[in-house]
């Protein structure tokens, strides 16, 4: 069985659904990820107390983790939580999901990310770090990365110096290994906020890189999805540019296929789409699929993801997900 290594942030998602006028009044963008303080996410968290909120376990890294680990790839999960209630139930539904635990405790409290969902499918995230920020290149197993075939993360960490260091460490032993890197953006502001770091990173450790269009945009200065795959493509060995309804991009080697959008064209929730996306690559890649397969197979699984509530496939779907793999791409 093909394994990958991932380091995330393990955060309790709170969804919340809200209309445009609660963002103003929240001074929040729509469609960003922002970093809270502890004010910050009280103030959010007060200001939704008496609206609807569903609550699951979450983070991009793990939502990847956790699907990778259904469609039958072993994944292994390092990261930061508190030692709190949250921090038990965490580890708990990650036991549930097969995702071997790595996951470090700390006297912090366990991440938090309250997604705010307007009526548009838009997701504004809000994400307290809490005991992520505690992760360290000495909390690595190192026999996890030398025993994986892949490794996996997201420009999400490099919003700490710790986590960076954590990072790095494993990127060294993945070259000198010679393990595959794959690497998401992840979000816009991270590429805006650390975009020398994430195109060296691009150009001297990763073989497959993810990012949205407006991620790429932000990267490479460029509205055209298409070019921007092209550029990326220059610098690693296989680049994937999603382009929301108008589907994606894969570079491979330089040659670039158009991956077509499957599913609806009406989301339900958008959380976890890129996330999900990567894991239906990342599994083809893994099966050795080749790309373009790959490619269908994950944007097969970004659209069965956003036709539900929340990031992840519940464990009573995932026979019937894997079963529209096989028959659709006749696997």
């Amino acid at each position: 069985m093909a394994s990958v290594y991932g380091i995330g942030n393990p955060l309790i998602d709170c969804l919340c659904r809200v209309d445009d006028k609660e963002l103003d009044r929240l001074s929040l963008n729509k469609g960003t990820m922002l970093l809270v303080d502890e004010r910050k996410r009280q103030e959010i968290l007060s200001h939704i107390r008496n609206l609807d909120t569903s609550y699951s376990c979450g983070g991009s890294c793990p939502n990847t983790m956790v699907t990778l680990r259904m469609l039958g790839i072993d994944t292994t999960l390092a990261g930061g939580i508190g030692s709190d209630e949250e921090g038990k139930i965490y580890r708990r539904r990650l036991a549930e999901s097969g995702v071997n635990d790595e996951l470090v405790s700390f006297d912090s409290p366990t991440g938090t990310s309250i997604i705010l969902l307007t009526p548009d499918k838009e997701r504004t995230m809000n994400t307290y770090l809490g005991a992520n920020r505690l992760f360290d290149s000495s909390f690595v197993n190192d026999s996890s990365i030398e025993n994986a075939d892949m490794f996996y993360f997201t420009g999400y960490m490099w919003d700490t110096e710790s986590q960076r260091r954590a990072v790095r460490h494993v990127l060294e032993i993945a070259r000198k290994m010679n393990k595959t890197v794959a690497f998401d953006l992840a979000d816009p502001f991270a590429v805006g906020r650390y975009r020398e770091d994430f195109l060296s990173i691009i150009r001297d450790n990763a073989d497959i890189v993810f990012a949205n269009s407006e991620e790429a945009r932000f990267l490479f200065d460029n509205y055209d999805a298409y070019e921007c795959c092209r550029s990326m493509g220059k610098l690693c060995s296989i680049a994937i540019v999603k382009n929301g309804k108008h589907g994606s991009y894969i570079s491979d080697n330089g040659v670039i296929k158009k991956i077509p959008l499957y599913g609806t064209t009406d989301p339900v929730d958008t959380t976890g789409a890129g996330d999900t996306y990567a894991a239906g690559f990342l599994f083809g890649y893994l099966s050795g699929y080749g790309t373009e397969k790959s490619g269908m197979i994950a944007s097969y699984l970004a659209g069965e993801i956003i036709g539900q509530i929340g990031s992840q496939f519940s464990s009573g779907c995932i026979d019937e997900i894997k079963a529209g793999i096989t028959d659709r791409f006749s696997l």
